[in-house]
């Protein structure tokens, strides 16, 4: 096993090295709309993936993400990227299918070792996810980034969006934030090994049971918590659903020493953009420190899942994810009401 460390090759990796989500929106907004009636999920409401639906029992979910390493070794890197890109189906109420690779290497700078045990640690996800790695396609390129495209199916009739939140619903978070303020605590010397130990496992962590959960109570209203915060990501749903969403940042799972990090100004940039993107859009508590307000901005790679919930059936999901599930840190971190002048309240 090479010991070559897939950090020095970067100096943000993860989710946290998207595009700027304004930058993002002013592309898209060019881009010619594409209908279809077989269509079922396009790119107008920013969802977690595209949905094509085949026939009256069955629909597609297709997705892809890739990302530079967010960590040092290349197995855990390939586990973390695949469980980011099957995050997307389990977000939608879907089960993956067939992924195929995509893979940037600088084969003259790094080790093949480095190159062969990404790959690895994105096909053992892959295989504990219940997919098929079925290829892929590698080019040239440095930094390294690695990823899958992804296709899943779902029953037409119990598909998930961001767009079937209701007011009235309650809504849950599975895994605690911070993950992005760790890693860059990490890169300044600032981090402890067993805090970023933690928050790895939970990046390699595939949200299957999480929507699992989802399809047992029927939900149609979630998306997962990726390189946009909670706030980006919280808005898309919002704006999809015709909604307004409050959130209690005291509510809000996290990674304790992410709250510790931020006070001492360790906050990572793409942290910065994202709350660029979503300023307009939200108020901001007065009650509301700093710290908790870029903790709700923070990149998270192969985040949580921010599910939408009955406020009757609330306590008996949260049961589920914890102990069926195997999400103990999930939390009601908030809820959804009529739309207002803001897509969300920060309290």
């Amino acid at each position: 096993m090479s010991e070559f460390d897939l950090l020095s090759t970067v100096e943000q990796g993860g989710c946290s090295a998207k595009l700027s989500p304004v930058q993002l929106g002013e592309i898209l907004a060019k881009l010619p709309k594409v209908e279809h009636p077989n269509l079922m999920v396009g790119i107008d409401t920013h969802d977690d993936a595209g949905v094509y639906k085949l026939n009256e029992e069955t629909a597609l979910i297709y997705t892809t993400d890739f990302f530079p390493p967010v960590c040092s070794d290349g197995y855990e890197f390939g586990q973390i990227a695949a469980a980011n890109a099957l995050s997307d189906v389990y977000a939608m109420g879907g089960t993956p299918l067939l992924v195929l690779n995509l893979m940037m290497f600088p084969a003259s700078r790094i080790p093949l070792e480095v190159f062969s045990a990404i790959l690895q640690g994105g096909h053992d996800k892959v295989v504990e996810a219940g997919a098929l790695v079925l290829g892929g396609h590698t080019i040239e390129d440095y930094p390294p980034k690695f990823g899958l495209a992804v296709v899943g199916t779902v029953h037409p009739g119990r598909l998930i969006t961001n767009a079937g939140v209701k007011a009235g619903d309650l809504l849950i978070l599975t895994k605690p934030l911070g993950s992005g303020i760790i890693l860059a605590g990490q890169r300044s010397g600032m981090t402890e090994e067993a805090t970023v130990r933690k928050a790895l496992e939970y990046m390699k962590l595939l949200n299957k049971s999480g929507g699992e959960v989802m399809q047992q109570f029927n939900l149609k209203g979630a998306t997962d918590i990726t390189g946009f915060g909670l706030l980006g990501h919280a808005m898309r749903m919002a704006d999809a659903s015709g909604v307004t969403i409050r959130i209690d940042s005291r509510m809000l799972p996290h990674f304790q020493e992410a709250l510790a990090l931020l006070e001492e100004g360790c906050i990572p940039g793409a942290a910065f953009r994202n709350l660029e993107f979503v300023k307009a859009h939200t108020n901001f508590g007065s009650a509301l420190n700093y710290e908790r307000k870029m903790l709700c901005c923070d990149a998270q790679t192969s985040g949580g899942l921010l599910m939408a919930v009955p406020a009757e059936k609330a306590q008996e999901i949260l049961k589920q994810l914890k102990t069926k599930a195997g999400l103990p840190e999930s939390a009601i971190i908030g809820e959804a009401v009529p739309r207002s002048r803001r897509s969300l309240y920060l309290d």
